[in-house]
């Protein structure tokens, strides 16, 4: 009967498969679950998702979980009241569906390897999860929206000092060991403190990411703890001395 339970439950037990891309397109997922340097995230359920109002976003309606917004608003409120920021920091890209990722993944000509080292692919963004969103600044002043160069602004370097007050850390830092593009214009909120109404659930979500891959700035660095060595137990012989003495 055990025999016949591991053997059904082989049988269907998921295999490491590749992941569905763009139409006659996949990738093969990595041992460790990424997919191009990648880790997994799922949708964020459309009941717990609302929209940025408009004053604060460029481009498309910025959509984020409910728990990011009180913390994101402080953080546009003091960004505007701070003249050290020489203009307006805005969201740009919110909380995206893995379809609409696909969507975004799967324009071009480019290899998919070659696409995923600047757009995560579906099913592989922080973004489905309602965490996270790219900052834009305005007056761009000729740095593209989403390029390196914006690194420079005074904007960047605001965020860069001031988003851990409002709970928000970088998830791509230059030279992270993810091997994922350098984004300073990408953030991801996981709360001041453990405790912060909704922290706990975005730090769950975040927990491998924050742990394999630290941020920076990062909040609340999870120290990975190390196993002390094993103790070594010497056996020391009994030496009778009377014997000796004969």
């Amino acid at each position: 009967m055990l025999r016949r339970t591991l053997a059904l439950a082989l049988a269907f037990a998921p295999s490491v498969a590749d992941a569905q891309l763009c139409e006659g397109q996949s990738a093969a997922i990595a041992p460790d679950g990424r997919a191009f340097g990648h880790l997994p995230y799922g949708d964020a359920a459309e009941s717990e998702l609302v929209t940025l109002p408009s004053d604060y976003s460029v481009g498309n309606p910025c959509v984020v979980r409910r728990d990011i917004l009180p913390d994101l608003l402080r953080l546009f409120d003091a960004a505007a009241r701070d003249p050290a920021v020489m203009g307006q920091i805005k969201a740009m890209s919110c909380q995206r569906s893995i379809e609409r990722q696909r969507g975004v993944f799967c324009r071009g000509s480019d290899s998919p390897a070659d696409r995923a080292i600047s757009v995560a692919p579906p099913g592989y963004s922080e973004h489905s999860s309602g965490y996270a969103l790219d900052f834009a600044v305005r007056p761009a002043n000729g740095c593209p929206d989403a390029e390196a160069c914006m690194a420079a602004t005074p904007a960047a370097k605001w965020l860069r000092t001031n988003a851990g007050r409002f709970g928000f850390e970088q998830s791509f830092p230059g030279g992270n060991k993810q091997n994922v593009k350098w984004e300073p214009w990408h953030w991801r909120w996981v709360g001041t403190t453990a405790s912060a109404p909704g922290a706990a659930r975005a730090r769950f979500v975040f927990a491998r990411a924050r742990r394999d891959y630290p941020a920076n700035p990062v909040i609340d660095p999870i120290v990975k703890k190390v196993a002390p060595p094993p103790k070594l137990y010497l056996k020391v012989p009994v030496i009778d001395v009377k014997k000796r003495r004969r």
